[in-house]
């Protein structure tokens, strides 16, 4: 294997470590699996057992809650004090959590499965970015969006093998995902003893940090601001398409539960695709108007789709995804830029606050969707994008 640390010399020789690059992207992609077998099972847990939509918004709620609050507070911890092996405890929790998820038989089993998987994606993520940061050899943005390719096929693949797995057998069948969980705790552990051999190595070097601007804190605040309030508008919206669209193909198209799950398979795959596209595009053309270009350039397609046949919805979802996904490799690493000192910090709290507003999000209109139907939710949704336009407020950076 190709390595990041040129050990006959003094120095730490700064080259992308593809065979990292892409171990971590698999890990990323098994996590992502286990995490997206959530909603994919949503259906069949509310058949099961009589689930409102209110409390299927409150699962998600829960998952999303615990997989955001700890965050931040891992990449601040682990800016101080690295743990190489700390992915592999929140794999563990991963593990467990799908497990439960197998056997549980009422809401508050649901709730405490959905928790501990959400813990395990907390410990999970700021680590992941950190180490995809590590192996970029100045590529960042490409590097993002390989580790985040890898977790949007995961996340597409978890509706597919749900509906050939579980859905024509039980519930119980989903104890197969723990099959991800073990391999994922293979590779997480070769990729750990990496990240400790690169951190001995670097161990009393001076540390560079890459001058990417010359702003001054209150615009470095203000940067950040705009960032969040660019997550707010992608995860709540997204929010709706992950968490509900199986929901809305049933209530709108009358598909049954597998036909609406490949459906979601093919959105899923668009916006695995779309990530691809993010992070080389901002390396290339600046990542500021990557994101204004993948937030606000979804408006027209967000606003036609609740009124289009399920031919031409399927047209739109994939072309929604393509945009919206290339967005969030541009955002973390335009963030990073920003703050590049602390960057299990801002990569914990910008994962952190994604989740966050999928968790409000998806509570807020389970909620609103009892109240109405879930084809109004979409028409409330697809306006959202049209926040993306507060992009163009966002400060340019240096160029590469």
């Amino acid at each position: 294997m190709e390595t990041a640390i040129e050990t006959s010399g003094k120095n730490v020789v700064h080259k992308t470590v593809y065979p990292i690059l892409f171990a971590i992207s698999f890990a990323h992609l098994l996590n992502d699996l286990i995490q997206a077998v959530i909603p994919s099972v949503y259906p069949i847990l509310k058949q099961n057992y009589n689930l409102s939509f209110s409390q299927i918004g409150l699962i998600t709620f829960a998952f999303q809650l615990s997989a955001s609050l700890l965050q931040p507070f891992v990449g601040y911890y682990t800016d101080k004090y690295p743990k190489p092996f700390s992915q592999v405890y929140g794999m563990l929790f991963s593990l467990t959590g799908t497990v439960l998820i197998s056997f549980a038989n009422n809401f508050y089993w649901i709730v405490l499965s959905v928790v501990l998987i959400g813990i395990g994606s907390s410990i999970f993520h700021p680590e992941s970015a950190r180490i995809s940061n590590m192996a970029s050899g100045g590529k960042r943005g490409l590097a993002q969006s390989i580790f985040q390719v890898g977790g949007n096929f995961g996340t597409a693949l978890a509706p597919l093998l749900v509906a050939l797995i579980v859905v024509p057998n039980s519930q119980r069948y989903i104890l197969y995902f723990v099959i991800a969980a073990v391999i994922a705790l293979g590779i997480i552990g070769k990729i750990a003893v990496w990240y400790r051999d690169h951190l001995v190595f670097k161990k009393n070097k001076p540390t560079v940090f890459i001058d990417f601007h010359t702003l001054s804190k209150s615009k470095v605040k203000w940067a950040i601001a705009i960032l969040l309030v660019v997550i707010f508008s992608k995860f709540f919206y997204t929010a709706c398409l992950s968490t509900y669209y199986t929901f809305y193909l049933i209530e709108k198209f009358h598909l049954s539960i597998r036909d609406a799950q490949y459906h979601m398979f093919i959105y899923l795959i668009a916006y695995a695709l779309g990530t691809i596209l993010g992070g080389p595009l901002g390396d290339r053309i600046g990542r500021k108007h990557v994101i204004l270009l993948s937030v606000f350039g979804a408006t027209p397609f967000a606003l036609l789709l609740p009124y289009v046949n399920l031919f031409w919805t399927d047209i739109l979802m994939v072309i929604i995804g393509i945009i919206m996904s290339s967005a969030f490799p541009a955002i973390l690493v335009y963030a990073q830029e920003l703050v590049p000192k602390k960057l299990g910090m801002i990569s914990g709290l910008f994962y952190g606050f994604a989740f966050g507003m999928g968790a409000l999000g998806s509570a807020l209109l389970g909620k609103l969707a009892d109240g109405t139907s879930i084809q109004y939710v979409y028409f409330i949704c697809s306006f959202l994008p049209l926040i993306g336009i507060i992009c163009y407020f966002l400060p340019n950076l240096k160029k590469k």
